[in-house]
Parts: structure tokens; sequence; C-alpha cells
């Protein structure tokens, strides 16, 4: 079942979150732009489940796959996979991984870190926003540290059920405790937006058009 400020959210799109967080003071929510969508017609929202890892390049390669399966496995359904990877050399995402996620209900991930399998991926449906793509894997070099933790991705602090709504142009997290203020928002500036847009098809001047309706 969908969250009641989950389906809000998706009927918005990053632009107008921002425009709505930034009137309210709020900084340090937009993720850096070389996180790139796979799918880029695939947005998403949801609350986040949150993934600390580290590198430890002598692992044990059971050790390591044990410990993802059992990530995999804790992975709530309706929520986004939002993962510090703190390395840039492995892929953290991967086709029966993104199986595994689809089929428990995980709305898509976030992942400052990298992806393999893109073509499987693609095929599968399911969306991904990463900083790059290799077919190095985990195995005897990548753990997960902790989950349900509060992380980092560039300068915001992602806190364990803050929303995320992810679409071409970006990622924004919405606190926890403001967003269902500030999906409400969101949606009542996407309907003033709708007027907007409205009235300069049917030829009213831009400026003229602000003036009536306060946005632009």
């Amino acid at each position: 079942m969908t969250d009641p400020i989950t389906e809000r959210l998706q009927d918005c799109y990053t632009g107008v979150v921002h425009d709505v967080m930034r009137a309210r003071g709020f900084t340090d929510f937009v993720l850096p732009s070389d996180l790139r969508p796979l799918l880029p017609d695939r947005p998403i929202a949801g609350p986040a489940f949150t993934i600390d890892g580290r590198t430890e390049p002598d692992a044990d390669p059971h050790e390591t796959l044990l410990a993802w399966t059992g990530l995999l496995s804790r992975a709530p359904g309706g929520h986004v996979w939002v993962c510090q990877a703190n390395d840039d050399r492995v892929a953290h995402m991967g086709e029966l991984s993104a199986e595994t996620l689809q089929r428990r209900g995980v709305r898509g991930c976030i992942i400052d870190g990298g992806c393999r399998d893109l073509r499987f991926l693609t095929d599968l449906g399911f969306p991904v926003w990463r900083r790059y793509d290799t077919p190095r894997d985990i195995v005897g070099y990548w753990l997960p540290r902790a989950t349900d933790v509060p992380v980092r991705i560039g300068g915001v602090l992602i806190h364990p059920g803050d929303h995320v709504l992810a679409d071409r142009d970006g990622v924004c997290i919405l606190p926890k405790a403001h967003a269902a203020d500030i999906a409400d928002a969101a949606m009542e500036a996407t309907q003033a937006e709708n007027k907007v847009r409205t009235a300069i098809l049917e030829g009213v001047d831009p400026k003229e058009a602000y003036l009536r309706f306060g946005k632009f």
C-alpha cells in the first residue's frame, strides 16, 4: 500500500518541490547533479531506506555476498533504497539485486556509487540513479556497514524515513517531519502552474499571467 505522502509526491516533480522548499527556507536538499537516472522517464517517490557502506579490499568473498544478500532481505517495500557507498570503484546495484528489490516492492534506488547490468535493469524497468557504471562487482571488496542510519550524499544529510522525489531533473530530499506539508504545497503549486500554462497557451502576456496567478 502506498503511503499518502508518496501518492501526493507522485503527482509532482522535483522543480516544483524545489521551489516550495526554497520558499520555506530549506537549504541543502537537492542531491548532486552527477547522480543521473538510468530510466529518465521513470520518476520515483517514497520514504528512504538508508544504507551506509565501506570498502574492505581483503574481505572474504563469501562474507561479502552473505552481507549483501542479507541487506537485500532487509529492504522494506514501498521505500526508496538510498545508499552512500563511500566508494568509486565497484557497482553497488545489478540485475539480480534489482530484480529482488523490485519483487519486494522497493520503488527504486538512489546510489552514491556505481551500477552494472544496465541492459537488464532497463529491460526490468527498475529505476536507478547512480554516479557511474562499471562491470566490477562488490565481491571481496565492499560491505554494508549500517542500515536505517543518517547518510550524507553531497551536502545533503538524509535520515531514515525522509521522503525522496527523483525524476530526470534530479533528486530532492524532504525531511520526514515536513514532508506532508511540502507535498501538499507542491500539489497546490502544480495546480497554479497549470493555470499559468493554460493562460500562456491562450495568449495571455507572461507578466499578466504571473500577476494574475502569482506563479511562473
